[in-house]
């Protein structure tokens, strides 16, 4: 079962993430293999981030916490909070996957 990664920005930090915004978006193409989904949590702006939603495709808790530990925005200190948490594929790509 996949794990949600949950991620909230500290306020104002919006300039450490412009400042690491390359090498976050080459993490994630690097270890895009290990991703269901990913993506930023935007203002009602439709621009402005702060936060994001990745789901990592293991079963291993370690596996996702180190997953996000090694992500450029977490060792730049961007995050003021994240929750890490299975995630059940009950719809996915269309498709419902479980019964309900």
């Amino acid at each position: 079962m996949p794990f949600a990664i949950i991620t909230t920005d500290k306020p104002g930090c919006e300039q450490v993430r412009v400042e690491h915004q390359t090498a976050h978006k080459k993490y994630l193409d690097d270890n895009k293999h290990r991703l269901l989904a990913a993506g930023a949590m935007l203002r009602d702006d439709a621009v402005t981030a702060h936060g994001g939603i990745l789901l990592v495709d293991t079963d291993n808790r370690e596996e996702a916490e180190e997953f996000v530990r090694n992500d450029p925005f977490s060792k730049a200190g961007l995050f003021e909070s994240l929750m890490i948490t299975r995630w059940r594929k009950a719809f996915f790509d269309g498709e419902r996957l479980v019964d309900l």
